[in-house]
């Protein structure tokens, strides 16, 4: 949703100043990484938990780099190459796939609760911001698909 959000908002800008708008970019890259980077430092994070909450957080890291990269292509490229948008859809089916493994994992580590607190709120966290952002992209790609289907005769319409 960083990539969406950068690449939309990007465009109300003139193309001689995007340059400023990397600079918020970096902001928000910096909010979405530095808790992240921050529970993985903590000390506790490296305790004993029965699920790979660690494992799963050093993906969400790496996807989140991911992420930043696109969004400063995506907002510095116009037009975008069809190839890019390629990439940045099945990077996204991809992260969709890791936001469904983090909720199942934080789902069944309850107990990791108690021995690695910070990590089990940082996948808290990490479930909630997939879960609005899967909701976000599933409506609006059931908006796009009844903007792209063709519509059939319904009663009363005269041909």
């Amino acid at each position: 949703m960083l990539i969406f959000m950068a690449y939309h908002s990007s465009r109300w800008i003139p193309r001689s100043q995007r340059l400023k708008f990397q600079i918020v970019n970096a902001v928000f890259t910096a909010l979405v990484l530095g808790p992240q980077f921050y529970v993985l430092g903590r000390p506790k994070s490296s305790r004993y938990c029965r699920q790979p909450l660690l494992n799963n957080l050093s993906a969400s890291i790496a996807l989140s780099f991911i992420a930043s990269g696109f969004s400063v292509i995506f907002t510095l490229i116009d037009p975008v190459l069809q190839s890019l948008w390629a990439s940045y859809h099945v990077f996204g089916l991809l992260t969709c796939g890791h936001g469904l493994c983090t909720a199942i994992l934080t789902l069944t580590a309850a107990s990791c609760a108690k021995t690695t607190p910070e990590l089990y709120y940082m996948s808290l966290t990490l479930t909630v911001a997939s879960i609005l952002s899967t909701g976000f992209f599933m409506v609006r790609g059931g908006l796009w698909l009844t903007n792209r289907l063709p519509v059939t005769d319904r009663p009363g319409q005269e041909q």
